[in-house]
């Protein structure tokens, strides 16, 4: 009889093993940007001496990619801030301008970044557009703002799937396939028989 407190887990090489040689971008920063590494640097000391949670979130999203700082635009940003009067809009990310929208309201923002007219609508709407680390003057804690994320929309996201769930046992319902164009002489139907790969 062997006592199962002494047993100690091992590891299935065979699997795979250890996940071993990747570095958290948390740990290791991997943006070249000097700015954004000073960014990262101020977060990740106002996350470590405050309790503010989004001084955290915010770090987090510094250290993000790219293709994870999604771009907002005037028109979504104006939506999110409506009746928000006296605080701030923070985005991790750029702020783009769009066309559609005639007239700008008056907001305060703070971005990584503005595109020329959308500085320029939000300068003469009478609002003003700042940087992260005058935020970090101004509200060390986050206090009087808005922290908001740009939509998602990459083409790939598309073909991602394997969502399962109680109501839809179905992994690729709603999954776009990977065809290598469109039209008569393609992959076409998905429908339930055979020679679409359909199984009872």
């Amino acid at each position: 009889f062997v006592k199962t407190s002494s047993i100690t887990m091992g590891i299935d090489l065979k699997a795979g093993g250890r996940r071993v040689g990747h570095s958290s971008s948390m740990k290791a920063v991997k943006s070249q940007n000097p700015y954004n590494k000073l960014l990262i640097k101020l977060y990740k000391f106002l996350d470590r001496r405050t309790d503010s949670k989004f001084c955290g979130t915010v770090l987090k999203r510094l250290h993000m990619s790219k293709v994870n700082q999604p771009p907002m635009g005037l028109h979504r940003l104006s939506k999110y801030m409506a009746q928000k009067e006296g605080k701030t809009a923070v985005i991790v990310g750029k702020v783009t301008d769009d066309v559609r929208m005639l007239e700008c309201p008056k907001m305060s923002v703070c971005a990584l970044a503005f595109t020329e007219n959308a500085r320029k609508r939000i300068v003469a709407s009478g609002g003003e557009c700042i940087t992260l680390d005058q935020l970090a003057l101004r509200a060390p804690k986050g206090s009087n703002t808005v922290l908001l994320r740009g939509p998602k929309s990459r083409e790939a996201l598309a073909h991602f799937g394997h969502s399962t769930s109680v109501n839809n046992p179905h992994t690729h319902t709603g999954v776009k396939p990977y065809v290598r164009s469109k039209g008569r002489k393609f992959e076409k139907a998905r429908g339930r028989r055979r020679s679409r790969g359909f199984k009872v």
